[in-house]
């Protein structure tokens, strides 16, 4: 999947998320935060060596179910999954190699 520009509102319940096969990325933040802009062009060239990975992309804040399933605290709060189970997060990551890393841990790469 490519990558995706903007947090989405609309948030699918944790059952869903949980349900789902195979690895996954799923990225909390706001579209306004600076910090998670200024992550975007780390996770952006992260995910160009990952194209076939799922991603979601979720916008977090108060109220929000879904990030406080995760126990999301700062943003951006990356969280890769396989077969609905985290594996590994990273929190305000700092470098696209960091990032990749992950991914390649996360789908065998």
């Amino acid at each position: 999947m490519a990558y995706i520009a903007n947090y989405a509102e609309k948030a699918p319940d944790r059952a869903e998320i949980d349900a789902l096969p195979g690895p996954m990325l799923v990225e909390f933040g706001a579209n306004w935060c600076g910090h998670c802009q200024g992550a975007q062009p780390l996770i952006k060239a992260a995910l160009g060596d990952f194209p076939e990975l799922r991603t979601l992309k979720i916008e977090d804040g108060p109220g929000r179910r879904l990030g406080r399933s995760f126990r999301v605290k700062l943003w951006p709060t990356l969280v890769f999954m396989k077969d609905g189970v985290e594996r590994e997060r990273l929190v305000r990551p700092g470098a696209a190699a960091d990032i990749s890393a992950a991914l390649a841990r996360l789908t065998g790469a």
